[in-house]
């Protein structure tokens, strides 16, 4: 067992060992994704069936009241007909995707624990593992809602290639929080109770069933602090508007995603010993 003075390899060492337990890391995967829908009728459409749930829930409530005052809603034809739809669909397929990679990081050690004792392999394959099945699911839906853009003619032309970056950032992002969350929640597990507080709060304080443009000035204020707002706003625009994304609202959650990453890898680096004991 390691003791509290061990430290794990540097980041390069760390990114040669995951190549090297690539094999481990795509099996864990495709286990991890089988072994979820096993034993289910429905099986692989639950990835499809939660998001579409919730946009159907919200649509209902809100549709009526903000479809109007979405932009692009005051034109016509289909653009006026489904902005509401695609705004919601964009911001609640975004919002799982940074939902389950926190979550899923932040207790991947302690869900992990009996693995991390038993096996030796490189701790960092677990953040990965986690990133591929959330990638996996969101690959799911977000094609199905790709297919439904196509079929109502509104495809957003050659601004839907600014996905791919807007993707790298909102991942980077939550798995550099995960990570540390989840490094911290070893020794502290109150961190995982307080993190699922909070992630209800942070769903409403994101521009997701509404547009900030209504919110009165104090809340549009307190909104804009909200390092996501400007990433999903930024998704929004791409679906709603076809509009390319401003690349300069975005530095503070690439700021933020870097720091993150940076303290999580350092955090994890020095505690990985500690983690290992208490597990």
């Amino acid at each position: 067992m390691l003791n509290s003075n061990t430290r794990s390899p540097g980041l390069f060492t760390s990114i040669a060992s995951l190549w090297q337990y690539r094999a481990f890391i795509l099996g864990s995967t495709k286990r991890e994704f089988q072994t979820k829908y096993k034993n289910s009728l429905l099986g692989f459409a639950w990835p499809i069936i939660n998001p579409l749930a919730l946009i159907v829930v919200y649509a209902l409530v809100f549709s009526k009241v903000m479809g109007a005052r979405l932009p692009g809603a005051a034109g016509e034809g289909s653009a006026s007909l489904y902005s509401y739809s695609i705004y919601l669909c964009i911001g609640v397929i975004v919002w799982t995707l940074f939902s389950e990679l926190t979550s899923r990081a932040q207790v991947v050690f302690l869900e992990n624990a009996n693995l991390l004792k038993k096996l030796n392999f490189p701790r960092l394959c677990l953040p990965v593992i986690v990133i591929l099945n959330a990638g996996l699911n969101f690959i799911i839906i977000f094609a199905l809602f790709t297919l439904f853009l196509l079929v109502t003619n509104n495809f957003p032309g050659y601004c839907f290639l600014a996905v791919i970056p807007l993707l790298i950032i909102l991942i980077t992002f939550s798995i550099g929080l995960g990570m540390t969350l989840g490094v911290l929640n070893v020794f502290f597990r109150d961190i995982g109770y307080f993190y699922t507080v909070a992630l209800q709060f942070w769903f409403w304080l994101t521009p997701i069933v509404y547009s900030t443009n209504i919110l009165p000035e104090k809340i549009r204020f307190l909104v804009s602090f909200n390092p996501l707002t400007n990433l999903l706003q930024a998704f929004q625009g791409i679906f709603v508007n076809h509009q390319w994304p401003d690349w300069s609202s975005l530095w503070f959650i690439c700021v933020l995603a870097v720091l993150l990453n940076i303290n999580g890898f350092r955090l994890f680096r020095k505690r990985s010993g500690e983690m290992v004991d208490l597990l």
